[in-house]
């Protein structure tokens, strides 16, 4: 084997297997260094089999309903080794898919732990020895834990050991109310655990606009999920077969199961040899500019361990930055301003652009709409009106507005409707351009379009 390379990727998730299947598509002759399997945690340990649980709670919480439609299915039941077995078939089907591509494309996959030693080379933990004109990290990310919470894969786990259980527990402590410990909420509560959120922040899904977090708060309480806020862990005691967490002052919870969920922190720890010249903050991410290049010259960062949203989709982005960087090519850096977002809780939660308090915040004089989809045709023929979309837009000097700074939808499968609504945020779109799209009818997405059209000071079913 070759160890001479136009590019040497250090990571083989999504943004470093997208750099190298854009790269490949580009003609350069790329390598990537994986310790386990292409695709990384987000194919293998995170997005993928997480949604998977979230639709099978969704399809259960769908049999419990039929009664609605006039189908009987009394008493439903469900096998949670099943749905580990199938997921385990989508991720492998994935996996082997992803595998063929690279090897198509005429990628070497090199199966070992990558250090970048510096001066273009990467040694890998089965003695091989890898040159690359260029270097582009990718090494991803590790959940954090807390001092004290050991984790231990019975009693207390983060999301990678929870992924594997083929049982659930009958209750959980969930520590952590950002996206993913809400989908865990989510999925584990349709499911018929009992569940406790203990969030030190002073509201679930902080970094969502404050209406859209409200609304998934009042739907996990109203489904029988405790919610503490503004309050933080202080430890845990065993208590025979049970986990008592103690948070707050004085106050307690005893669980079968604690699911720690504050978020990913930087796999770089082991990154990097005394020879790179790599900068990496106190924080442990790697310091890059706006074309994902590092302080080494011909070394590119990109995904979980540079400062950026850790979204899988940020990372296809960075992918083609940094890869159009090497190539000497122009190319559009990232505004992370405007990114998609996406959380799979029941209801939905998807955005793209500034919140109303970030518009404040900044001193910009905004017009909000909001369209509920209690009004929604599609809505109410699928049973699932809670929810709402809101638009942010610019107020222009005649009051009009101008245009649209962010939108923010919670309801039902308002992830498959942002498209239109990233464009707009991203393009700069204003009302009155907006307002001229033909929304088909009856869809979920016609409540995107009454919002819009609102603004243009003409809305139909929104005043």
């Amino acid at each position: 084997m070759s160890n001479e390379y136009d590019v040497v990727v250090v990571g083989g998730g999504p943004g470093g297997y997208a750099a190298a299947l854009y790269g490949a598509s580009a003609g350069l002759n790329v390598a990537v260094v994986e310790k386990e399997k292409v695709g990384g945690t987000c194919l293998h340990r995170g997005c993928v089999p997480a949604k998977e649980y979230l639709e099978t709670a969704a399809i259960y919480r769908s049999v419990l309903d039929a009664s609605e439609f006039g189908i009987s299915a009394p008493n439903p039941t469900y096998d949670f080794a099943i749905s580990q077995t199938r997921k385990q078939k989508v991720v492998d089907q994935l996996w082997k898919g992803l595998s063929g591509l690279m090897k198509g494309r005429g990628i070497t996959v090199v199966q070992g732990t990558g250090i970048y030693e510096g001066s273009g080379r990467v040694s890998v933990s089965d003695g091989t020895d890898l040159r690359g004109s260029a270097i582009i990290l990718a090494s991803g990310s590790v959940p954090r834990t807390i001092p004290g919470f050991e984790v231990d894969g019975s009693s207390i786990l983060t999301s990678d050991e929870f992924l594997s259980l083929d049982r659930l527990p009958q209750s959980v402590a969930i520590i952590g109310g950002g996206a993913i410990g809400c989908e865990f909420a989510s999925m584990l509560s349709d499911m018929g655990v009992e569940v406790t959120i203990i969030e030190a922040l002073p509201q679930i899904l902080t970094g969502c606009d404050g209406e859209i977090a409200d609304v998934v708060s009042r739907s996990f309480k109203k489904r029988g999920i405790t919610i503490h806020t503004g309050l933080a862990v202080r430890g845990h005691r065993k208590d025979g077969g049970s986990t008592i967490v103690e948070f707050g002052e004085g106050l307690e919870v005893s669980v079968e199961a604690v699911l720690i969920s504050i978020g990913r922190m930087p796999n770089t720890a082991h990154l990097l040899g005394e020879g790179a010249k790599v900068e990496i903050s106190s924080r442990g991410f790697v310091t890059v500019d706006e074309t994902m290049a590092t302080t080494e010259p011909g070394v590119y960062a990109i995904g979980d361990i540079v400062s950026t949203p850790q979204l899988a989709h940020v990372g296809f982005a960075e992918a083609i930055v940094a890869i159009k960087s090497i190539l000497g090519e122009p190319s559009i850096p990232v505004d992370y301003d405007k990114v998609p977002w996406c959380i799979y809780t029941n209801p939905e939660v998807a955005f793209a652009g500034l919140t109303e308090a970030q518009a404040n915040e900044r001193g910009i004089d905004v017009v909000v709409k909001k369209d509920p989809y209690g009004g929604n045709s599609r809505a109410r023929i699928i049973g699932e009106t809670n929810g709402m979309v809101k638009i942010i837009a610019q107020r222009l000097p005649d009051g009009k507005a101008g245009a649209l700074l962010g939108v923010h939808m919670v309801g039902p499968w308002v992830t498959e409707q942002l498209g239109q609504a990233y464009l707009a945020v991203n393009w700069e779109a204003t009302p009155d351009e907006i307002g001229q799209f033909i929304q088909p009818h009856p869809t979920l997405s016609e409540a995107f379009g009454e919002a819009v059209l609102a603004l243009t000071g003409r809305g139909l079913h929104v005043g």
